[in-house]
């Protein structure tokens, strides 16, 4: 089995948006293009009863969000493709700037109506600080919306990006007559009734030919002809160097929902798509096309099954090949490991693998072994970068509701913090706990998730704290860090690793505690080492 020619084939990207943008049911079409599905279920449709493939916990049935980040893979043209579908809900910002640190490429989805929302903007930077390259798919042009001239400027200016559209909508909401596909010369025409299966488009390489006024109708085709001249005008030509250097952004346009421009943007998307990069450690850069194996954590998921109590480690294979009852080395713990069932990922369905290569993600079944951003080795000493902790935006006390069952709180407590969703504070005065989130909407998952997967209830009392600061004291034994501890030791707490964190009532105190004790840093991410 070549390793250069299974780097080759695959492309791991993830899809970004804002909520609602449409990024869940754009995952769904791809997969029925993948032939993974028979028929798409669109999230908040109510005509098909499935639900989306890709949201399996009850709570995000419920509310139509997608909460935990899932792993999706397909076979199309002879490429594998790794989806890592992101949850677009600002509550859970966290997870995803986690697993862009395991993506090689990004789509970013923007819904035609709204344009470019807050939570676009803020993963987009992220992108951005990393030159991933991105692709723009601009989505529910069966819909009322901005004017497409109008949306590419938006694009530009406010996520600061330089586009280039490789297909163009004829008309809109209610005249959408269908897209133009640049890239590929073709006109694909709108019918509708398509939401659930895959439809054919008409070549078309001549937009003079008066076969086009026919079909579209003159004034359509007369508006195509003029946009299309316009766009090679105004925009620059599609660069593969550039797009892949995270400097240049084509744009497509379509309707996820209804199976439209879907296809334009898989055929370019495998076309253009890095295939997996190397990535940097702490002691050097790791290519993927290296023979022996590395990878790293950058998620952990709970109760994937609630049947079972078992953890699940999501793993992404950065070089070498991973096989199945291997010994491996788990960097940070310093000890010897083998899985005996790795398993790879299709929606709801797992396989066990033998044998993944890199860009691939792997399941692995953890009794607690793992936390977010382990790294295993075939036996080199080195560790990934890039997972931190963001400080929490929400606090809370968490109260035990049922006395009978502290045991089974602390333990789901446990489990869930090491999947990421919140961070845990124990305070040094009384061991009492406070949970810190990002997004309020995550209090709920807890206390959901800890009743019907552990069994536990769980109440939340009001915490009067602004910010988590992790402290790095200049000297441990001065008199000003112990000084610093005295007054301070009502808003001592640790996280989840035993570092010391300052919790602050308000932004005036972080300012003043900072005068007050020059030597004590405080941090606001945890990875300050």
């Amino acid at each position: 089995m070549d390793l250069l020619q299974e780097i080759e084939k695959r492309r791991t990207f993830g899809i970004i948006s804002h909520p609602d943008a449409g990024k869940t049911t754009l995952t769904e079409k791809l997969l029925l293009y993948g032939g993974a599905i028979q028929e798409a279920g669109a999230v908040k449709s109510n005509k098909i009863k499935k639900g989306a493939t890709s949201d399996f916990m009850e709570i995000e049935r419920q509310r139509g969000i997608s909460v935990a980040t899932s792993v999706l893979a397909f076979v199309y043209k002879d490429k594998k493709i790794n989806i890592l579908d992101t949850p677009g809900h600002k509550d859970f910002a966290e997870d995803t700037y986690r697993t862009l640190t395991a993506v090689d490429s990004v789509i970013v989805v923007i819904d035609v109506a709204k344009g470019v929302e807050a939570q676009t903007e803020k993963l987009v930077e992220v992108c951005r600080m990393r030159n991933i390259p991105m692709i723009v798919f601009i989505n529910k042009l069966d819909r009322e919306g901005k004017d497409a001239f109008d949306l590419l400027d938006e694009v530009e200016q406010k996520l600061g990006l330089k586009v280039v559209p490789l297909s163009f909508p004829i008309g809109m909401g209610y005249d959408f007559k269908g897209i133009y596909n640049i890239w590929g010369k073709k006109l694909n025409l709108f019918s509708g009734d398509t939401k659930q299966t895959v439809s054919e488009g008409i070549e078309f390489t001549d937009l003079d030919d008066p076969e086009l006024d026919e079909i579209i109708g003159e004034t359509a085709a007369e508006t195509l002809r003029e946009e299309v001249e316009l766009v090679r005008e105004v925009y620059p030509d599609f660069d593969k160097k550039a797009y892949l250097e995270g400097q240049l952004q084509p744009v497509f346009f379509g309707s996820a929902l209804n199976n439209f421009g879907v296809k334009e943007l898989l055929d370019c998307f495998i076309d253009i798509a890095p295939s997996p990069q190397p990535k940097m450690s702490d002691s050097r850069l790791v290519d993927s096309k290296e023979n022996k194996f590395t990878g790293f954590v950058f998620k952990i998921h709970a109760n994937m099954d609630p049947k079972h109590r078992d953890r699940l480690a999501f793993v992404k294979i950065v070089s070498g090949v991973f096989k199945r009852n291997t010994n491996y080395l788990h960097v940070k713990l310093d000890k010897k490991m083998k899985f005996s069932s790795p398993n790879a990922f299709f929606a709801e369905k797992k396989e066990i693998v033998d044998e993944s290569f890199p860009g691939d993600i792997v399941g692995l079944h953890d009794t607690g072994n793992f936390k977010i951003g382990d790294t295993l080795t075939e036996g080199e000493k080195l560790e990934f970068k890039g997972v931190p902790s963001f400080s929490p935006e929400h606090f809370r006390y968490v109260n035990n509701a049922d006395p009978m069952k502290a045991k089974q709180l602390s333990k789901g407590l446990d489990q869930l913090m090491d999947e990421g969703v919140a961070q845990l504070f124990t305070l040094d005065l009384n061991g009492r706990k406070v949970i810190g989130t990002v997004g309020a909407l995550q209090f709920e998952v807890i206390q959901y998730r800890l009743e019907h997967e552990y069994g536990a209830k769980c109440s939340y009392e009001n915490v009067n704290v602004h910010k988590a600061c992790w402290v790095e004291p200049e000297d441990e034994t001065s008199e000003e860090f112990k000084e610093f501890k005295r007054v301070k030791q009502r808003y001592l707490a640790k996280d989840k690793k035993g570092q010391l964190v300052f919790l602050a009532d308000s932004a005036f105190t972080v300012q003043m505690t900072q005068q007050k004790y020059p030597s004590v840093k405080l941090h606001f991410v945890s990875e300050f080492k």
